[in-house]
């Protein structure tokens, strides 16, 4: 007992556990982003409907696959209806992507194991996502699996020994594709073209090759059952997923995600710099000699066997980065599986360097800042804390509400979460308008919400736009009544018919 209480993993396990589960639920949903994951996994819970996204019963959420959305609607029928039940997918895969970047140093260089687990768990960008809910985190977490078992196909423990059970880790390496995939489509492959070009710049015919027919059955098997269902069962959608969240999210300004050609630098250059705190110095003096590494690969092959896992690490995060910023949708998120190579490369330049890990004092007290930081956050002040508007709309409208419906508005998908679960969210336009078929932004016009007749519902809208859509409700023949005082610049009514 008491060799395992001085353990490094045991130590470095408890460390992590903290970071991500500490002060988890203590800040409501914030929309826009938190309020749309957890809005569609509710109504999977809700409906029973897991093949099918829906924003509500009306209008389906085609932007993701479901993976994400299964494993928070897993998560709250676990553990109740609460922001900690819905984080802690993402904080799961935090601790996942920890403990894979420990394994994949100690096969690439024995002894960097902990270092590269701490660096990871105690960097910026890293922790500060593991508190969020998104889709990719588990991203992140499948993608480095698939690169983990890579690794253990290719690098054998000892120089003398040959790598057992290469073959089924590349199984493995398939299956992790397989569940990114259903994550996050195509971009859950980048791990493809930094493997197949590993293996063509190493030296000699490698055996249990990445491209074969097992691995390509394994990954078919897993990952295109929920496309085919849902494309068979949604006409259209093919060619919207191929077209809209492909071609035209990659390469037009359609999505508004700083697609000008200086975007890559507004928004991925102060993520790597920012964002690998406190190690950032460590990672740049890694890229200043880079370049004097790199240059003895190009002529000569043995070098590179000398270097492989300096190769694998260096195309595993530029070659990624590379096409990050050429696509023409440019978000810090995007940049988040990349943070377990940085990891195990500031854990190997410590080794280079002969310097140790950080002392505890020094770890301990940025781990205090961070957790503080995190316990601030339930304070900020934000108009998209969707629990301070529940605690709004309860206050001002008679219970119970079954419906919150946005009248020309960005709707607050998190306010299913914290009003509870049935809890429907609607976003309305005043006019009928020619809305596309999958994602469209309006859910429907408000002459078809008033000819529905529902009870419980409490409608919103932005102050500035009050008189208008008040007329415009008269006009229908219905009343609308102000409750309350209004709230973040926005009035909040009901309707009912005038007599």
């Amino acid at each position: 007992m008491r060799q395992l209480l001085r353990s490094p993993a045991l130590w470095t396990a408890a460390f992590a556990a903290v970071l991500a589960l500490a002060f988890l639920g203590s800040r409501g949903i914030w929309d826009p982003d938190e309020g749309r994951y957890t809005n569609v996994a509710l109504n999977m819970l809700d409906s029973g409907d897991w093949l099918n996204p829906r924003r509500n019963d009306e209008v389906g959420h085609w932007t993701k696959p479901p993976l994400t959305y299964w494993a928070i609607a897993s998560s709250i029928a676990v553990f109740g209806t609460n922001p900690w039940a819905a984080r802690l997918p993402a904080a799961l895969s935090y601790l996942l992507c920890a403990w894979l970047a420990w394994r994949i140093a100690a096969r690439l260089a024995p002894g960097s194991q902990q270092a590269a687990a701490i660096a990871y768990a105690t960097m910026l960008f890293p922790f500060g996502a593991s508190q969020l809910i998104t889709t990719d985190y588990l991203l992140s977490a499948w993608i480095t699996l698939a690169m983990w078992a890579f690794v253990q196909a290719r690098f054998p423990q000892s120089p003398s020994a040959p790598t057992r059970h290469a073959r089924k880790w590349i199984a493995l390496m398939w299956i992790a594709l397989a569940l990114a995939f259903v994550t996050k489509g195509p971009a859950g492959l980048f791990p493809l073209p930094v493997v197949l070009l590993f293996d063509f710049l190493m030296p000699g015919r490698r055996e249990h090759r990445v491209l074969q027919w097992s691995g390509l059955v394994l990954f078919a098997l897993l990952a295109l059952p929920w496309y085919l269902a849902v494309f068979h069962g949604n006409p259209g959608l093919f060619s919207y997923f191929v077209g809209d969240e492909l071609v035209n999210r990659m390469t037009t300004t359609e999505f508004g995600r700083h697609a000008e050609w200086y975007g890559w630098i507004e928004i991925y250059v102060p993520t790597l710099v920012v964002g690998t705190l406190p190690w950032t110095p460590t990672l740049w003096r890694w890229a200043r000699g880079l370049p004097a590494m790199v240059r003895p690969w190009w002529r000569d092959p043995q070098h590179r066997q000398r270097d492989a896992q300096w190769l694998l690490l260096a195309l595993w995060l530029l070659l990624p980065l590379a096409v990050f910023c050429l696509a023409r949708s440019r978000m810090p998120l995007y940049l988040l599986p990349l943070f377990v190579p940085i990891a195990v490369i500031v854990a190997l330049q410590w080794a280079r360097e002969g310097r140790g890990l950080p002392s505890w004092p020094k770890l301990l007290a940025w781990a205090f800042a961070l957790l503080l930081a995190k316990a601030a956050t339930a304070y900020w002040p934000t108009h998209k804390n969707a629990h301070a508007w529940a605690q709004a709309i309860v206050e001002r409208a008679p219970a119970p509400i079954h419906e919150i419906v946005f009248v020309e508005d960005m709707a607050r998908y998190g306010l299913h979460l914290e009003l509870g679960r049935g809890t429907e969210i609607e976003k309305i336009s005043l006019d009928a308008l020619h809305e596309p078929r999958f994602n469209p932004e309006y859910d429907e016009p408000l002459a078809v919400e008033l000819d529905e007749h529902e009870h419980g519902v409490v409608w919103v809208t932005k102050q500035d736009d009050w008189p208008t859509v008040q007329a415009r409700i008269d006009s229908h023949g219905y009343r609308a009544i102000v409750l309350g005082t209004p709230f973040e610049r926005r009035v909040l009514f009901r309707v009912e018919p005038r007599r």
